[in-house]
Parts: C-alpha cells; sequence; structure tokens
C-alpha cells in the first residue's frame, strides 16, 4: 500500500516508539505543523522523517543576526536515505514569534518510491509503507541473548545508566530501543531501522553489541592512567 507523505530530512534516524523532539523554525516547516495541527482528518497526525545521506540540515539561525537566512539546498531522492519513519504530533507549542517546539513519537516505517517539490512548501514523498513486525519464536529467543548484550555494552559505556529501568518485553520493541540508544553510525543505524523482520535486527545488533563492548572492554583494560604514561621517568 503505497501513500503521499509530507517529509522533514534530517540528521537524525527515527525508530517507531521512539521519542523525537523538534525545534521548527524554518517557515516550511512551521506550515506543516500548522497543517497537521488544523487537519480534520481523525487518527494521528505524522510525517515523514527520514535521513540525509550527505549535506547538513538547515542552519539554525544566529538570535544576533539580523540577516536572513540562505534558502535551503534543495534535496532530492538520491540525498535520503530510502527507508523512514513517520513522526506523530504528541504535543505542539506555538511560540510567540511563530517558531513550534513539538514532541513526536516515530510510529510506523516506510520506504521511499520518489521524492518531489510539488505546490506545497515542504518536501513530499511517495512512499510504501512496510509491514509491521510481528514476533516470531526466532525473535523471542533471540530477545534475551540481546538485552544481555545491552547490559553488558552499557555497563561499560556509562554504569549509571537508567535506560533499562525499565526493559521491554516485546522483541520489537527492545530492538528499536537497542538501535537508538547504542552509539552507532548513521549508516548502521539505517541499516538496523531498514532490517526486514525483528529476528533480523537483534542478529545485527547482537554482532554490534559484541564489537563495541570489546573495543570498551580493551579501552579499560589499560593498566594505568594515560596521563601517567606521558610522565617522564624518575631518576630513581
Amino acid at each position: 500500500m503505497s501513500a503521499r507523505l509530507p517529509v522533514f530530512p534530517l540528521g537524525t534516524v527515527l525508530f517507531p516508539g521512539l521519542v523525537l523532539p523538534l525545534h521548527i523554525f524554518e517557515e516550511r516547516y512551521r506550515a506543516l505543523v500548522r497543517e497537521l495541527v488544523s487537519s480534520p482528518v481523525d487518527g494521528p497526525h505524522e510525517f515523514g522523517v527520514v535521513t540525509l545521506r550527505r549535506g547538513a540540515e538547515a542552519p539554525t539561525p544566529d538570535a544576533d543576526d539580523d540577516l536572513p537566512a540562505a534558502p535551503p539546498a534543495p534535496v532530492g531522492a538520491d540525498d535520503l536515505y530510502p527507508v523512514g519513519c513517520t513522526a506523530e504530533l504528541r504535543q505542539v507549542t506555538e511560540l510567540p514569534d511563530g517558531r513550534f517546539d513539538i514532541m513526536t513519537v516515530g510510529r510506523r516505517r516506510f520506504s521511499i518510491r520518489d521524492v518531489s517539490q510539488g505546490d506545497e512548501p515542504y518536501l513530499t514523498a511517495d512512499v510504501e509503507w512496510l509491514p509491521d513486525e510481528a514476533t516470531d519464536p526466532v525473535a523471542e529467543r533471540l530477545a534475551p541473548r540481546a538485552l544481555a548484550a545491552f547490559r553488558t555494552y552499557l555497563d561499560l559505556l556509562r554504569p549509571d545508566t537508567e535506560v533499562l529501568d525499565a526493559v521491554p518485553a516485546d522483541p520489537t520493541v527492545l530492538s528499536h530501543l537497542i538501535a537508538a540508544t547504542a552509539q552507532l553510525t548513521t549508516e548502521e543505524r539505517q541499516s538496523l531501522l531498514a532490517a526486514p523482520d525483528t529476528a533480523g535486527r537483534l542478529r545485527a545488533e547482537l554482532k554490534l553489541l559484541n564489537r563495541e563492548a570489546g573495543l570498551l572492554a580493551r579501552v579499560r583494560a589499560v593498566p594505568v592512567p594515560l596521563s601517567d604514561l606521558a610522565r617522564p621517568a624518575s631518576p630513581n
């Protein structure tokens, strides 16, 4: 099933169920928020978040700079990764100058078929919805292993973390949490978002987490502080 969807190119990867706060200052995306808020359509008000392959997000205007911001460079399908996730509006705060602070939650994945700049000021895309991920016995078996690897990784990275205070029981939700929380490259996160099923995502995450935990463990295995290694030897 395909649909036409407004899209917001960003330098981040959004996953279903994960929260994404955004500060909206560009006029074209202010218009998008206004349209979504005023839409009479029943159900979730959402737009697509797609990750930029290259280039940069629009610069944040400098409060001390009275010059108008340069027009954004055009973005085409080749500038974007082919799989994105919709962001559902959950909270909208309009600021006195017309900007918005919004809170969104990732909802459903899609693949991009075509991107265009039509009559709307923002980009739109023809998208095909990716199927919902049903939990299968393989994913159920992989989830405890992935969770254990994630705990080991977090203990090495930041022992006081509170990320896993409430562990999701659903393997798909867990796979999305790991993908969004682990310190991975954009390419790796994007690959996890595009994984065809939960089991495949969990398998990939096990390899990535074991790799990262091994690197962190080796760094911690240095016997003395690096600053001590730089000191001149004592003549005694």
